[in-house]
């Protein structure tokens, strides 16, 4: 469930969405719930080139089981990370959240 708070707390932020298809949409996050099904207002595709039918959406709901990758905004990825202390020598190694199913 930490990774369900997180995305709360994202709620009216900009975040890129990959989904397993290839797919990178970005947009304004105005929800998600706990099968980290999230709906985009304001969505831009990436690769317009590629997805023409994309163009023409405002915004859209992704069920959480397509999603690759969630890419959080630049201020928010430090509260993400978490140390993992591999030995009492060696200094933290951080992880970032990463949400592949």
């Amino acid at each position: 469930m930490l990774i369900f708070s997180v995305f709360k707390t994202l709620t009216d932020q900009r975040v890129t969405v990959e989904l397993k298809n290839d797919l990178s949409i970005t947009g304004v996050l105005k929800s998600v719930d706990q099968f980290l099904n999230i709906r985009l207002d304001s969505i831009n595709v990436l690769d317009e080139a590629r997805h023409p039918h994309m163009m023409a959406v405002k915004n859209c709901f992704i069920r959480g089981s397509v999603v690759r990758y969630v890419q959080l905004p630049a201020e928010h990825e430090d509260a993400t990370r978490r140390g993992t202390k591999f030995s009492c020598n060696e200094s933290f190694q951080y992880l970032p959240v990463i949400l592949q199913r």
